[in-house]
């Protein structure tokens, strides 16, 4: 008879804790809504990343190095 009040009182110890706090579902709604704003700027900045037109200009190099860095 012992075996009922056994898994009566194991099934007490495992019942939600009220003193226990969880993210739930407004947790994971938030979770995902970040990682879904972060995904869509990345493809927008990796579209405007596409739309730039970068051409590396040749370093000068005729002996005066720090002229060209001074700002004169």
């Amino acid at each position: 008879m012992s075996a009922p009040v056994n898994l009566t009182h194991l099934a007490a110890e495992l019942a939600l804790d009220e003193t226990k706090v969880t993210p739930g579902l407004l947790g994971f709604v938030v979770f995902a809504a970040l990682g879904v704003a972060t995904w869509f700027l990345a493809k927008s900045m990796n579209r405007q990343f596409k739309k730039v037109d970068f051409v590396e200009e040749p370093e000068v190099s005729n002996g005066t190095v720090g002229e060209a860095s001074s700002g004169h």
